[in-house]
């Protein structure tokens, strides 16, 4: 019976070892995922005749670095374990063990791209609007990562791409991961990089990035497994599809009010 689905292939979290140092995988993707934003940032910089630095870019990726790493971290914890943090404290600060909410990551972006703006003398919007296009990369590979170690598997199914996830009781499973790193990483990012190849109205690029996400990840959310902390399969919508709402009506407000408003 189990032959005609997939067997999770046998991958080893860590990467390298160092001596004592161990380097996982997890941790490699995020670092994949900037470090493709930061070339393409650059890249697109040089030739913004003179609207960016590189240094500017350097400054916003590295606070927004930081935005993702600790909101990641901070979100998933209190979105998603809080009833574990408080049976064990330490919990927020093992990273390596996986646990990054993206809506957590996002609204550490947010705050670090208000800083950045402000600190750089230019628009929110024009901030937003740069950074939107060069994330979803990162977020396909923060995907990737969560296929690796074995998390964030998808509900028990008997289509022939099912895979058997050790952690998973070895069921027929959605890999849902890999669906989100295909609509989230890829698709997302074509759609954006297409969206600006043309110039559009300040905030329209970030209002499309929330609505692209935010759908995709409410539709995903139907093939994922139930969070056994926040839902049940008796829930009618689950902890990341409420979490997604606002930011598809968010991200369609900011649009029609950018093209109503910001037309120049």
């Amino acid at each position: 019976m189990q032959q005609q689905f997939i067997t999770f292939p046998t991958i080893d979290p860590v990467m390298l070892k160092l001596g004592p140092i161990s380097i996982y995988w997890y941790g490699m993707m995020y670092l994949f995922g900037f470090g493709f934003a930061y070339w393409l940032g650059v890249r697109r910089a040089k030739k913004s005749n003179g609207v960016w630095t590189v240094e500017q870019v350097d400054q916003l990726i590295f606070n927004c670095f930081l935005g993702v790493v600790l909101g990641g971290r901070i979100g998933d914890v209190f979105f998603y374990g809080f009833d574990r943090l408080l049976q064990d404290p330490l919990y927020l600060f093992r990273i390596w063990e996986g646990g990054m909410s993206f809506h957590g990551g996002l609204i550490g972006v947010i705050v670090a791209m208000i800083w950045t703006a402000r600190h750089q003398a230019r628009g929110f919007w024009q901030t937003a609007d740069f950074i939107a296009p060069l994330i979803p990369f990162g977020l396909g590979m923060g995907r990737i990562g969560n296929f690796i170690n074995d998390e964030l598997w998808g509900r028990v199914t008997d289509v022939p791409w099912a895979v058997l996830f050790p952690n998973g009781g070895y069921l027929p499973r959605h890999p849902s991961q890999l669906y989100e790193a295909f609509l989230e990483g890829v698709v997302l990012f074509f759609i954006l990089n297409w969206f600006i190849r043309k110039p559009r109205p300040a905030g329209s690029v970030a209002g499309l990035f929330l609505v692209g996400y935010g759908v995709f990840r409410f539709v995903v959310e139907y093939y994922r497994e139930f969070d056994p902390n926040v839902n049940t399969a008796a829930d009618l919508i689950t902890r990341g599809q409420l979490l997604s709402l606002p930011m598809i009506i968010g991200g369609a407000i900011i649009m029609l009010l950018a093209y109503k408003f910001n037309r120049k």
